[in-house]
């Protein structure tokens, strides 16, 4: 069938995919959707399945991989695949020592023009061998011994970078071509990877070099082939046929336009000065790079001169391996602690036995948080660990060296307290992070909370900046936030005195023998100003996780007292508009930790008082009613229609004390599976006592609404139930303004444009936000629009 049309069509079918691969993998410039490649793909599989004499060694089918092999068979190479020399002195003078060795070896004189040197990078992967016979890959090998690798060919053809045909003219491509290069795995791609088999419960890999390493020598192609690996060619072996190019930078140009990979990172410079410029440049440039290297590599560029210099033992005289510091080191973990964050998140960090790693000595290295700590394969003290430092990275353990774990070793566990200050810890569904509950309790986050509680738009406290609130917490003036309203003049006083002597100051008016007190006085005027802030200001103080404004302001608006809303249970609080049971529990949980139940309470003795408490909301009775409870406690299987027929036969009081059987529940028609769910639920530590907290605190809100009047009707303004973004300087409203009238028609404010944003109002130079509007087509409005719609009942 050589020359019918089909073999025709299978003949352009491979040459048009391989274009495609070049064009992809190495230049990175793709030509066709993947849809079109797929196409063509399937096209070829087609032929050279019904047409199996028409599949060649070359085809890009051949890129799927094989069978599983039992085991690698042995590869001598025709010319050995020698190591380099390693120049392990890592500054300016191993540059200039390699320079100077090999004008010794070239007898040069000492005003001899200077040796010109092909330079380039030391990838850090698997270096390999590649032979091409008459332009097609026949075979690929791993280094071994030097002398004795491994046929790794079935998987080296899943590489889409790797030709299985060098391009260019027939003529020009030598009947024998031995390419030397390396196997090699991007960092984002590892990251990748790794983020997926983690989610589907695989093995991870633990760094780039072991990833290619342990891909190339899979016994199954088809691991190889799920596993994201690059190429870089660098240099020949075997070669029969062909005109060599005079310089080695003139062998990787030629190698380029075969239609292999090669790194751009490279030139052709003279004398060992600008082999120490080119090695500087790459350092600066190393953590920037998609891919690892531990070095730089120098040739001598003319091939006449590298025969000449030839070779001594396994290493050629013409070449060094230039290295940096290395970014990675074995060391122990001697210790494992748990730092607290400003935030409350709680951090794993190892102390380790002292190694030396990217340029600087380590001795701790953060382990983030739990999920990563056990995607590292488990750590226990005494574990022999891989460090990672890179460039001004914090140090960071990439694996355990399982085989040297200690026989008596405990795995690390994340702590259920606060280590600081004893709260007990949280970790919300679907985070990596565990929290302290503690809140402006925790010593740890107390700086931080009580600069949101004192900020603009909570308690307003004027004049409370970072830096007073730094020394007040540092010089132990203030423990938590009601101490704010205990602070007295000479408190101030003293206070920036000893920051003064601290920071080695000493202020003009001091030299003069004054001593200024307006600042301290005014300090304490916006304090003072603070005691009767709207209960919504209040709620969003206090830092209670996911409670921003417009949470705190439906749970003023709702439960209308700080009272209730630190007695609801988190079913109670779910119903409540635009409260999911995240928000609930985060609000719930706040309050359940005696530390923060104390620091409210010390707030409120100190006369912090909201301004505006009320009743609940009316409307409140509607939300409380059991369907809608039922279905905010998370019970297994208890759907909406479910949650309802269980309403008309039960509340919730009756569940928990028990009166309630299951003959009563199948009366009402829930299924066998629905009332065995919810009587397990209800067997669970604290479910009962759950349910009649929430039937409690129901009772009193339900007795605390007010008695029915006659109102006239309310018309809801244009802007109830919107979300709106606010961007640029307005004609007459200040930002916060605009954001109170929006809020107070029952409208919301949101700090990004989305998809679910409904009107951006856009003013005097409106920035990113306006174009992104335009491009989701979100309705843009100005101010003018914005009071209209205040003011109306009609949509915009």
């Amino acid at each position: 069938m050589a020359d019918s049309p089909l073999a025709g069509r299978a003949a352009w079918l491979r040459a048009e995919l391989a274009r495609y691969d070049h064009a992809y993998y190495v230049l990175d410039e793709p030509l066709v959707p993947d849809a079109e490649y797929d196409r063509l793909f399937r096209e070829l599989a087609d032929l050279e399945t019904a047409h199996p004499e028409l599949s060649t060694a070359d085809s890009p089918t051949r890129r799927v991989g094989g069978r599983p092999l039992a085991q690698f068979a042995p590869v001598r190479h025709d010319l050995p695949m020698l190591s380099i020399q390693t120049e392990t002195d890592t500054g300016p003078s191993g540059a200039l020592n390699f320079d100077a060795r090999i004008r010794r070896e070239l007898e040069l004189a000492a005003d001899a023009a200077a040796v010109d040197y092909a330079a380039e990078l030391k990838f850090d992967g698997l270096a390999i061998s590649l032979r091409y016979e008459h332009g097609v890959l026949v075979r690929g090998a791993t280094r071994g011994d030097g002398t004795t690798g491994e046929d790794v060919t079935q998987n080296l053809r899943t590489l889409r970078q790797i030709p299985l045909r060098l391009t260019g003219d027939a003529a020009d491509i030598p009947p024998l071509l031995e390419v030397r290069g390396e196997v090699y795995m991007r960092r984002d791609d590892l990251e990748k990877y790794n983020a997926a088999a983690a989610a589907r419960g695989e093995k991870t890999l633990v760094n780039p070099r072991n990833a290619a390493a342990g891909s190339i020598r899979q016994l199954d192609p088809a691991i190889a082939a799920s596993r994201p690996l690059c190429f870089f060619a660098y240099g020949l072996g075997a070669v029969d046929g062909w005109d060599l190019p005079k310089t080695h930078a003139g062998i990787l140009d030629a190698l380029a336009a075969f239609g292999l990979p090669v790194c751009e990172h490279r030139a052709v410079l003279s004398g060992g000065e600008a082999l120490a410029g080119f090695h500087r440049r790459i350092a600066e440039l190393r953590d920037s790079l998609p891919f690892d290297i531990d070095g730089v590599v120098y040739k001598v560029n003319d091939l006449a001169l590298q025969r000449r210099l030839g070779f001594r033992s396994r290493e050629p005289r013409w070449a060094v391996a230039h290295k940096y510091p290395p970014q990675e080191a074995l060391t122990v973990v001697e210790a494992i602690d748990i730092q607290v964050g400003r935030t409350g998140a709680l951090t794993p960090v190892a102390r380790l036995q002292p190694v030396f790693v990217g340029g600087v000595t380590v001795t701790n290295a953060t382990l983030h948080n739990a999920d990563e700590v056990e995607r590292k394969g488990g750590l226990c003290v005494g574990d022999t660990v891989i460090v990672r430092r890179a460039g001004d990275v914090i140090p960071e353990v990439l694996g355990v060296v399982a085989e040297r774990r200690p026989a008596d070793a405990v795995p690390f566990a994340m702590p259920d307290a606060c280590p600081v200050c004893g709260a007990h810890t949280v970790r919300e569904e679907g985070e990596a992070i565990i929290r302290c509950s503690g809140g402006f309790s925790c010593r740890a986050q107390r700086t931080q909370a009580i600069l949101h509680f004192a900020g603009r738009r909570m308690m307003d406290i004027e004049g409370l900046g970072e830096r007073f609130v730094e020394r007040l917490v540092e010089f132990d003036y203030v423990h938590g936030v009601a101490d704010l309203y205990k602070l007295q003049l000479d408190d101030l006083l003293a206070m920036k005195r000893r920051a003064d002597e601290k920071d080695g100051v000493t202020p003009e008016t001091a030299k003069a023998g004054k001593i200024p007190t307006r600042w301290a006085e005014n300090l304490l005027a916006g304090i003072e100003a603070s005691r009767q802030p709207s209960l919504a200001r209040l709620l969003f103080a206090l830092g209670i996780r996911h409670v921003g404004e417009s949470t705190a302001r439906t749970l003023a608006d709702w439960l209308g007292s700080i009272e209730r809303v630190r007695r609801a249970p988190a079913p109670l609080l779910a119903v409540l508009p635009d409260i999911g049971t995240t928000v609930a529990a985060a609000i719930a949980d706040f309050f359940a930790e005696e530390r923060n139940v104390a620091a409210v309470d010390a707030l409120l003795a100190a006369g912090v008082q909201p301004a505006d408490e009320h009743a609940p909301n009316p409307a409140l009775a509607e939300r409380l009613n059991w369907v809608e409870l039922y279905a905010a406690l998370g019970v297994p299987k208890l759907t909406p229609v479910r949650a309802r027929q269980l309403a008309g036969v039960a509340d919730g009081a009756a569940l928990a004390n028990g009166t309630v059987d299951a003959a009563t529940l199948s009366s009402a028609g829930l299924p066998g599976e629905v009332i065995d769910a919810l009587l397990d639920w209800l067997q669970r530590p604290g479910m009962r006592g759950l349910l009649a907290g929430v039937a409690m605190r129901r009772n009193e809100l339900l007795a605390a609404l007010p008695a029915a009047v006659d109102l006239p009707p309310t018309q809801d303004s244009a802007v109830t139930g919107k979300t709106f973004v606010l961007t640029g300087t307005l004609p007459t409203l200040k930002r916060d303004d605009a954001r109170d009238m929006i809020l107070a028609a029952g409208g919301k404010v949101s700090g990004s444009v989305s998809k679910k944003t409904d009107f951006v109002v856009a003013g005097e130079e409106a920035g990113s936000k306006l174009d992104k509007a335009v491009e989701l087509g979100v309705a843009v409005i100005d101010e003018a629009m914005l009071l209209e719609m205040l003011n109306t009942g009609s949509n915009t």
